[in-house]
């Protein structure tokens, strides 16, 4: 017997109570994200730190954990959104604005253990596909990140490989860097 799983819309999807984990919408499939543990929550943390403490002051970029963007059809929440400073959403006021229906100029995802890689990357490619500059998807156990850059081309980075940043932040990282925040 077979059970028949009534589709929902992106529209209905954002009516929805949250969830704790937070919900994805992508593709007609809702999937919910898993929960963050301690490699992944240090180095969420730690970018979030060191990418705004170099590009929030002058107005440059402002990267925000766990940001819901819905943006091409889907509503996702990647680790870690960053956006040019012009493009942050704001109300009429100068506030940031609680919805952001636009893309992320950069998107950071931290593979968590047992996270479907395939799903994570389908996320990053989509943001790629509509209009993202810069992803990252990060994989802890292997101390490498995959980077993806416009026209869906990847690069796999590690050790002392630089990892591309947008040109106008003052900031330089490696691969190598990154993990080093997972010793204390």
């Amino acid at each position: 017997m077979s059970t028949l799983v009534k589709s929902i819309t992106l529209e209905e999807f954002l009516q929805l109570p949250e969830t704790k984990p937070t919900s994805e919408y992508i593709d007609g499939k809702i999937s919910q994200k898993p929960m963050p543990q301690g490699e992944h929550s240090r180095l969420q943390g730690k970018l979030v730190a060191t990418i705004n403490e170099v590009a929030e002051t002058p107005k440059i970029a402002l990267a925000f954990p766990e940001l819901r963007c819905v943006f091409g059809g889907a509503a996702i929440v990647p680790d870690i959104a960053v956006f040019r400073w012009e493009r942050i959403p704001r109300e009429p006021s100068g506030r940031i604005a609680n919805r952001f229906a636009t893309h992320p100029d950069w998107v950071i995802e931290i593979l968590s253990p047992d996270q479907s890689q395939a799903k994570v990357l389908r996320n990053l490619l989509h943001c790629s596909q509509n209009g993202t500059e810069l992803g990252w998807l990060i994989f802890p156990e292997e101390a490498s990140i995959l980077t993806i850059f416009p026209n869906q081309r990847v690069e796999m980075l590690t050790g002392t490989d630089p990892l591309p940043i947008f040109s106008n932040i003052d900031l330089s990282l490696t691969v190598e860097q990154v993990f080093s925040w997972l010793t204390l």
